[in-house]
């Protein structure tokens, strides 16, 4: 199985929770990308991983047009059905790959991609694509849990997210993000970084994980260092849980 393959196959059983996720509809990160974004009105956007449409819908009735993006048709059928529910008649929902965009050069003022870009095989191709379909002076807007600069912190990092989630490519410093967004010609500001507390319970029921893996998990969170409990705020005992690292970056052209 390749990799967009095992996306489609995890994204599309769990679809019908991330429609309900109060992560994805209701954390600080969707508010503070909305502020970041600079809206005047008019704008043309493009939503990369929109998943079930939450940050497309949430930018709809400050915009133009929004056109959300995902590789995975059970998510786009959710993120319809959303639109619906919420009459947003200026968006409208493709599939597609973010690093292979089917979209003109500089037919884009505002790129979006919120909490999915640790997903992407290739993180660079789909910068460097974000930077081909926008006009001049626009903005490409990212939001994703982001690894430590510490190595050790990484690896745990990296290690408990693809232990939970098999379709997981890699979360990248704020750094590593920093260096690929000058790559592809955008000035790169980084604007905010929070953690966000999640509940273990939640965090693997979203995705199905098997009992094997949760408890392989749990391991991981037992047998971690005091560094590593401090980084991630680790709870263990009767409620598991953690705080991931967030990070909200700004590219212009």
């Amino acid at each position: 199985m390749d990799r967009t393959d095992a996306i489609r196959r995890q994204f599309g059983a769990a679809a019908s929770r991330y429609r309900v996720s109060s992560y994805h509809h209701a954390s600080p990160d969707l508010a503070a990308l909305l502020e970041a974004a600079e809206l005047r009105g008019s704008e043309r956007v493009l939503d990369l991983g929109t998943g079930t449409g939450h940050t497309a819908l949430a930018f709809a009735p400050r915009v133009a047009e929004v056109v959300g993006l995902d590789l995975t048709a059970e998510m786009l059928e959710q993120a319809r059905a959303l639109a619906g529910e919420r009459g947003c008649a200026n968006v409208r929902f493709e599939l597609g790959d973010a690093s292979s965009l089917e979209h003109a050069d500089a037919s884009f003022d505002l790129v979006t991609c919120r909490v999915c870009a640790h997903h992407f095989a290739d993180p660079a191709g789909a910068v460097r694509e974000s930077a081909r379909v926008l006009r001049p002076g626009g903005r490409l807007l990212l939001v994703d849990s982001v690894a430590p600069e510490d190595p050790a912190q990484d690896t745990f990092l990296n290690a408990i997210e693809l232990l939970r989630d098999p379709s997981h490519v890699r979360n990248y410093s704020v750094s590593q993000w920093c260096r690929l967004l000058a790559e592809a010609g955008f000035a790169a500001e980084h604007l905010a970084s929070w953690g966000v507390p999640l509940d273990f319970d939640d965090w693997v029921d979203r995705m199905a994980t098997p009992e094997l893996s949760r408890a392989q998990l749990r391991a991981l969170f037992d047998a971690a260092t005091s560094g590593i409990r401090s980084a991630f705020a680790l709870r263990t005992g009767e409620r598991y849980g953690f705080e991931i690292p967030i990070a909200l970056l700004r590219g212009r052209l």
